[in-house]
């Protein structure tokens, strides 16, 4: 019994399938079909369906409005061979997190395609970037600043925000109500039969604390850009406008969480720097432009070479090295003011071995991210 109990066991990243349909074709096309990262926050942490033989979950979505198609399909059902077994709700479970107004029929789904047309990006332009593929050419897309008060985008951010429950492992939905949340949103400009439509690429939500007296400070809370235009630079272009559009604002006192997309940030401006089209874009800090520098310099060494190896090595962690420097001036200021046995605490903290092996850590822990920025600027070249 349990053996065959087992054969109804489905993994639900597998049997949910996604989709960002722009024409009829899209929805045979296997293709234009992507899975989740993470299904555990719908059904469990070992992300199983119980109860279903050739469980398929459909959640297709018109690539501009997000119009939504949801189908059930399976082979068979437990219930349907063995007394006393109850399958899991796997319909209940997705509607817990995918507001009304869907479709389960797939004519209905490909009829509402017709309407693509009469969809236009809500807000306010604050980009515009083009991203050249040499098998297809150039895309341009834009990146807008919205507001929930956007007309027809409360019920859009409803059916945009259920992607974060598929790939960001802690997402949560937002409270929309609240008056401080942004909404930022990134779409490709595309030609259908002579019109220019619009496909939605992905977004950032920040929200404005409030700064006493009259300052806020903005932070970065969530962020996705869609599976089928991922490694493409959008998040760092989608994070760069953002900055900007802060930065211009009297009001804004600093910005936080920015250090989650501080690779972006990086990879975008190495790109801008290998490429040379400009120069550092505005938002770059000395510490972003100190990490320009290191991976262009690991990009240009020999690390084969043991000379070039070490004279790499001596050069970032002597940045590294800032902070343990700063403990070292530290204790001495604590010798003047501290007891013999509150002294021996502290060094203990600073033990010279300890910092050694962690300052060793932290220069390996960095050239490694560094090579995967510059893997990633080699794909693009």
């Amino acid at each position: 019994m349990e053996k065959k109990l087992a054969e109804y066991k489905c993994d639900t990243n597998e049997a949910i399938s996604l989709k960002v349909v722009r024409f009829p074709e899209d929805v045979d096309d296997d293709s234009t079909t992507f899975h989740p990262e993470f299904s555990h926050q719908v059904f469990g942490d070992d992300e199983i369906a119980f109860g279903y033989k050739g469980l398929q979950i459909q959640l297709f979505y018109t690539a501009g409005n997000l119009s939504t198609l949801f189908k059930v399909k399976y082979s068979s059902k437990v219930t349907e061979a063995f007394d006393c077994v109850e399958p899991d709700d796997v319909e209940g479970k997705i509607r817990e997190i995918i507001p009304a107004g869907f479709t389960s029929n797939t004519d209905d789904f490909t009829s509402l395609l017709e309407k693509e047309a009469n969809f236009k990006p809500f807000g306010t332009l604050l980009h515009s970037y083009t991203v050249h593929n040499e098998e297809a050419g150039e895309f341009t897309y834009q990146i807008h600043k919205v507001e929930i008060s956007c007309p027809g985008f409360r019920e859009y951010h409803e059916r945009l925000q259920t992607f974060l429950m598929w790939f960001i492992e802690t997402a949560s939905f937002i409270d929309a109500d609240d008056d401080r949340w942004d909404f930022f949103l990134v779409f490709e400009k595309y030609n259908k039969d002579g019109e220019t439509l619009y496909a939605t690429v992905g977004y950032m939500t920040v929200y404005n604390y409030y700064v006493y007296p009259d300052k806020t400070r903005p932070r970065v809370s969530q962020m996705l850009i869609l599976p089928p235009f991922q490694g493409e630079g959008h998040g760092a272009q989608l994070l760069e406008a953002v900055h900007r559009f802060y930065c211009s604002l009297p009001k804004v006192q600093d910005i936080t969480g920015e250090h989650l997309f501080i690779p972006l940030m990086v990879f975008l401006d190495i790109c801008n720097a290998v490429c040379f089209h400009r120069g550092c874009s505005c938002w770059t800090t000395f510490k972003h432009a100190r990490r320009v520098y290191e991976i262009l310099r690991l990009r240009a060494t020999d690390m084969s070479d043991e000379k070039q190896a070490r004279e790499y090595r001596l050069e970032v962690k002597k940045r590294l090295f800032g902070p343990y420097r700063k403990n070292q001036r530290e204790l001495a200021k604590m010798k003047k003011c501290l007891r013999p046995e509150e002294l021996v605490s502290h060094m203990g903290q600073m033990d010279t071995q300890t910092q050694h092996e962690e300052l060793e850590k932290s220069y390996q822990d960095v050239v490694e991210g560094y090579r995967r920025i510059i893997e990633r600027i080699a794909t693009h070249a």
